[in-house]
């Protein structure tokens, strides 16, 4: 039996699980609950987290709970909780809590918060230049990546003989948002030392010979990349010399990727699982936060060290992923940023994109559509779900619709991604003063539009992707959307519906069939397919023409006319 792995498609990546292609529909746990196999079954969190329809949940395994002492390993409690999750039908993805947790070595063993001398910690500068210890091993401690590595390898080898022909985890967590808080740079000795060295080698020589490649927001912070012979560029000189600080966020990025690349390299030796680290994302423009009454410290800072320093953040991935090839994407926790921007930015380069952490809340759940299928992602992760009841969860309805379609997404994000469109639409705001934007995609010889739902009322929001599947039918799925299509032949001279159906799924092989057929006011006499809310608002119309959602699924077939004007015969 293979292991879990990730298989190349046409622009991104798949996780295969037992030899096909898995769409993750995941959840994070808190931080602490998968501590506890004993908390988990009393709480019955097993089958509320089915009842949402979840099929892969992510939690941690920190190094304090697998080594409490040196050299002694105890993997009791991990082992219950795989056990359990396959019991209930679940796949897991573990977080290692090693060294670095937010920034932090908060889930480091009591020896090695203790042994100060053996795993020295990073310094800050406060004002008046008095110094600071952080409770973080600083990134350039060799007995900590060393210690780190053996503990991760140790955990790797053993999910290999527990797990390995069971697949139960698929993926591994190396660290949880890297990077220091507090100052821009690691103020130590031995880090002021390697600040004044030439940048690596290795490094410079692979950013000047990619500069074409380089993310965008690394070539904007870095325009006039040093084109000096690598091996006396300092990291002063990558940069403007009268503003130090990108300069000082590169060096710590380059210092922690090349940490967790030992301990991943040490891992994947062992198992070859799919491994990745996470970013706490950094803030360029408030504007850009969908805060709406949240303070806006929550939104990751906007100079470094007020967001981790040296994190994976968009404009050091170029360093992450060179430096450190033993993980096999990076990761956005993507709570309050701009969505599409962020899930762009992250498949830099054709990397696969998966989100371990984003909002709970119905904002969150919208966007999950656009994610996998715009961005193709491998799953989306709302955190914290186990304070969560299926009931009152918003991914609960996602997440169903999702898993009865998982055949048909999978297929398209494999082989045509230019055949999707996801899309949302958030609560209408009475009075807006700017025109909504709808979503647009040329398909299958359409040009695609979707906007919100027609209703007499107050406009709902809305959710859900269009697949195009050959010969002018597309596939339609969620929630308060009309779809409309204008044919791209300039010879056209009317486009319209031909035919619409009401789907059902065969909960066992996952195939359509017709439920009823829809036209009239269903497709607005043939101009637009609407896929209504389960509550759409009439606003005291007396006759009701939008009926509610049933299935949430439907296609239609698009069609267009080309006539041409016949002579007159005099």
């Amino acid at each position: 039996m293979t292991i879990p792995h990730l298989r190349k498609t046409k622009t991104s990546s798949q996780l295969i699980v037992n030899g096909e292609p898995f769409l993750m529909l995941s959840a994070e746990l808190h931080n602490s609950t998968l501590s506890s196999a004993k908390y988990m079954a009393d709480d019955k969190i097993w089958q509320n987290m089915k009842d949402m329809y979840i099929n892969t949940l992510l939690g941690s395994v920190s190094w304090e709970q697998i080594e409490p002492v040196e050299g002694h390993f105890d993997f009791s409690n991990l082992d219950a909780v795989i056990v359990a999750a396959r019991e209930h039908g679940l796949k897991l993805v573990l977080l290692w809590f090693g060294s670095f947790k937010n920034a932090l070595s908060t889930y480091v063993p009591a020896w090695v918060k203790k042994g100060v001398k053996r795993f020295p910690r990073v310094h800050t500068l406060q004002a008046g230049g008095k110094r600071k210890t952080l409770e973080l091993i600083s990134p350039f401690c060799e007995e900590g990546w060393k210690a780190d590595a053996k503990a991760f390898a140790k955990l790797m080898a053993h999910l290999k003989e527990f797990d390995g022909q069971h697949s139960t985890v698929l993926m591994v967590q190396v660290e949880n948002e890297a990077g220091m808080l507090g100052d821009s740079r690691d103020r130590s000795k031995v880090a002021e030392k390697r600040f004044q060295e030439p940048v690596p080698k290795d490094l410079l020589e692979h950013l000047q010979t990619n500069t074409e490649t380089l993310h965008p927001e690394f070539r904007k912070r870095c325009p006039n990349l040093s084109t000096d012979e690598a091996g006396s560029v300092t990291w002063k000189d990558l940069f403007d010399a009268k503003n130090v600080v990108p300069a000082e966020e590169m060096f710590m990025a380059d210092a922690f990727s090349r940490y967790i690349q030992r301990v991943a390299s040490a891992g994947k030796a062992e198992y070859p699982l799919p491994l990745y680290a996470n970013a706490w994302l950094n803030l360029d423009d408030a504007s850009g936060l969908d805060l709406e009454g949240i303070p806006i410290v929550v939104g990751g800072g906007s100079q470094a060290g007020v967001y981790p320093s040296g994190g994976p953040c968009p404009h050091t991935l170029d360093v992450y992923m060179f430096n450190a090839p033993a993980l096999d994407f990076i990761s956005p926790d993507l709570y309050l940023h701009d969505y599409e921007t962020t899930c762009q930015n992250y498949r830099h380069n054709n990397q696969p994109l998966f989100i371990p952490e984003q909002r709970r809340d119905e904002k969150g759940a919208r966007r999950i559509w656009s994610a996998y299928g715009n961005h193709l992602s491998l799953g989306c992760s709302p955190f914290g779900i186990d304070s969560l009841q299926a009931a009152d969860c918003a991914f609960t309805k996602h997440y169903r619709l999702m898993h009865s379609l998982r055949k048909q997404i999978l297929e398209a994000q494999a082989n045509r991604p230019e055949d999707m469109l996801g899309f949302f639409f958030d609560d209408f705001v009475e009075g807006q003063k700017f025109k909504e934007k709808s979503w647009t995609k040329q398909m299958g010889g359409f040009q695609v539009a979707i906007e919100r739902a027609f209703v007499f009322g107050k406009p709902g929001p809305g959710a859900g992707m269009v697949i195009h599947q050959g010969d002018g039918r597309f596939l339609c799925v969620g929630w308060g959307f009309n779809i409309s299509f204008e044919s791209l032949s300039p010879k056209s001279t009317f486009t319209g519906i031909l035919h619409a159906e009401e789907k059902e799924v065969n909960p066992v092989t996952g195939e359509l069939t017709a439920l009823k057929w829809l036209g009239g006011d269903e497709t607005r006499s043939g101009g637009s397919l609407i896929m209504p809310n389960e509550d759409p608002d009439y606003g005291g119309f007396p006759i009701a023409v939008t009926i509610p959602a049933r299935t949430g699924i439907a296609e239609c077939w698009a069609y267009s006319l080309e006539e041409e004007e016949e002579e007159e015969d005099f």
